[in-house]
């Protein structure tokens, strides 16, 4: 599924990043790199969609949301990915 098809409030897996290169490289910079998690925050009308990704809020046009390839998460990627973090109980051990 295309992350501009996902549901506000739902989170994902980036799965796979297929628009231009340059833009790719950004994404990457900016955290959005395959097996990442995103939250979809909002849909604006226009076309925007404002994720969350590693703590950080972004705003991706339609075009660039739809090269960003995503599946559902499960419940085990969420624990398992703040366990990583050193979140959820896990401060500096």
């Amino acid at each position: 599924m295309k992350l501009y098809e996902g549901e506000i409030g739902k989170s994902y897996i980036v799965q796979e990043v297929m628009i231009e290169e340059c833009l790719t490289r950004r994404l990457e910079a900016l955290g959005v790199n395959e097996h990442t998690k995103v939250t979809v925050l909002n849909k604006k009308k226009s076309g925007t969609l404002i994720i969350n990704v590693r703590g950080t809020r972004l705003a991706l046009g339609q075009k660039i949301a739809d090269g960003i390839e995503i599946r559902e998460s499960s419940w085990q990627e969420h624990t398992q990915q703040k366990y990583n973090r050193g979140g959820a109980g896990h401060e500096g051990r």
